[in-house]
């Protein structure tokens, strides 16, 4: 069920400019696939899809194509470009972007690897970075620091 609905979020992506998770969970649902917004979200993760600018100008979902030799430059530009502010508490970063512009700000957290990080979670303009101790916090903060200022 897992892959068929994958393939089908593939395809549609492809063939129409889809700009919201709701959207995209409608589109699922008008072709008997019965999903929630969870499992849509859990989905684009999983499909690393990130928002880009479509003909159109308005962003949609799209395919990262992580082949690309320059992609690590491009994400970390994104990333540079797209973040606001950062917080934390305990363990976890809070960061704020500019809208649209969490998923692939998170796409370029999770192509750095970095071993501090357990892992991210995007919503539309606001990603949690879960770092794997307390005092790493500030160290992983202070390079995403850097990373803005690039």
């Amino acid at each position: 069920m897992k892959y068929e609905r994958h393939a089908l979020i593939l395809k549609l992506i492809e063939e129409k400019d889809i700009e919201t998770q709701e959207e995209l969970a409608a589109e699922l649902r008008n072709n008997g696939m019965d999903v929630t917004q969870a499992t849509v979200s859990r989905d684009i993760k999983e499909l690393r899809l990130v928002k880009v600018m479509g003909k159109s100008g308005k962003y949609k979902y799209a395919v990262m194509d992580r082949t690309e030799p320059e992609l690590s430059d491009r994400l970390f530009r994104v990333f540079s470009e797209s973040v606001i502010s950062m917080d934390h508490a305990n363990n976890l970063i809070v960061i704020k972007t500019i809208v649209a512009g969490a998923q692939a700000a998170a796409s370029a957290i999770d192509a750095m690897n970095w071993p501090e990080i357990i892992g991210c979670i995007a919503g539309d303009d606001t990603i949690l970075v879960v770092v794997r101790e307390n005092d790493l916090v500030n160290d992983v903060m202070k390079r995403f620091s850097k990373l803005m200022r690039k």
